[in-house]
């Protein structure tokens, strides 16, 4: 019998539904500091997100929307890291203010699987300093020690929809795919844990409620509290009304 051995998150929208007020208020603040006329609306935000990699995300943007810019000097490579680097540091002070909370059920399921002795990975397409940013800033900087591997950013060469982020982290777990469970909030999200033959909890937000979630598992609206139940929107629960350890191990 499979015994359930570690618990593998995404970051964005999964963790914390950083993306509306998070990461597109901080691009919209990069822009603005480089002297460009861009603003991404929630709605057009949403359609970005169909992007992976918040660099990838800006170049689609161009490619897209605005083929009439041509950016400043010769390697636009360059200004779109740098664009995105200045992006990283509004994102930060937003977290530092305190502006993006955990997502509801989130601090209480980790409390509960540390303490239950599972092993905790991240796998994500944004990048390490917006991990440790989000962590340490959300759950304390000893945080960034409970995760076993922190798999982001460009740390593999294709994101989000492939599975490789998800490959690479079973890797370095030394892990099988159904020893472990994956918790995801989008349509690329669930392509590459799935394509990594991982089952998968989705937890839906704002922007994904309309996704294809037919490969997961489990899809809840949140993961849901003693006091707050979650609303199960696809697959089976159970008698539970919020995700913890007995519900995982029934999935597995």
């Amino acid at each position: 019998m499979t015994t359930l051995q570690a618990l593998i998150f995404d970051v964005d929208g999964t963790l914390a539904d950083t993306e509306r007020d998070g990461h597109r208020v901080a691009f919209n603040l990069a822009f603005a500091e480089a002297g460009l006329d861009w603003e991404w609306s929630e709605a057009l935000y949403g359609e970005l997100l169909t992007v992976t990699g918040g660099k990838e995300r800006i170049r689609f943007y161009l490619d897209k929307y605005r083929t009439d810019v041509e950016l400043p000097g010769t390697d636009d490579a360059a200004f779109i890291a740098e664009l995105h680097k200045t992006k990283t540091k509004h994102y930060t002070q937003l977290l530092e203010k305190g502006a993006i909370p955990l997502r509801q059920g989130v601090r209480r399921l980790l409390d509960e699987v540390r303490e239950a002795g599972l092993r905790l990975a991240i796998a994500t397409t944004t990048t390490p300093v917006n991990v440790e940013a989000l962590l340490t800033h959300t759950l304390g900087a000893e945080s960034m020690d409970w995760f076993e591997v922190i798999a982001a950013g460009d740390i593999v060469p294709a994101k989000k929809p492939a599975s490789d982020i998800y490959d690479y982290t079973l890797e370095k777990m030394g892990l099988a795919a159904e020893e472990c469970l994956a918790f995801e909030d989008s349509l690329n999200g669930i392509l590459s844990s799935s394509a990594a033959n991982l089952k998968t909890i989705v937890t839906v937000n704002g922007y994904t409620k309309e996704d294809d979630f037919s490969k997961a598992t489990l899809v809840l609206d949140n993961l849901g509290e003693p006091d707050k139940p979650f609303v199960v929107l696809a697959g089976d629960a159970g008698s539970a009304s919020f995700v913890n350890l007995d519900l995982l191990k029934a999935l597995i």
